[in-house]
């Protein structure tokens, strides 16, 4: 039996419906990011002592750089799950685009927007 070199449509679809929730999930936490983002500038901390006004400022700067990451990081994962909605499209989606194979299901359903099988992502890190 000669080895399977895409996904069949059936399965692709599987694969879209995990990626379109997972797609749901990530923008509405980057969403909420961004809200927080805009709404954390100015606690009202006038009205407090000068040192106590530096903490909180410096503890609000970096609440702010976290929320920035998550952000960024957010976004960065929308962006892999809408590329793995594209690769869909095009039938090319659990194809490692270093070896050629199939990247297993199981790694897909744990990371739906993954492009390397294992074995390509460890030789990476190798390297």
């Amino acid at each position: 039996m000669a080895e399977k070199t895409r996904y069949n449509d059936e399965e692709l679809e599987e694969f879209r419906q995990i990626i379109l929730e997972k797609l749901a999930v990530a923008k509405s936490d980057y969403n909420k990011l961004l809200e927080e983002l805009s709404n954390s500038s100015g606690n009202g901390v006038e009205d407090t002592s000068p040192s106590l006004q530096a903490l909180e400022e410096g503890s609000e700067a970096q609440a702010k750089t976290q929320l920035l990451q998550m952000a960024e990081r957010t976004h960065k994962f929308i962006k892999g799950l809408e590329g793995a909605l594209v690769r869909i499209h095009n039938k090319t989606y659990g194809i490692c685009r270093e070896t050629g194979k199939l990247i297993p299901k199981e790694r897909l359903r744990a990371v739906p927007h993954a492009t390397l099988c294992i074995e390509a992502k460890q030789d990476k890190h190798r390297h």
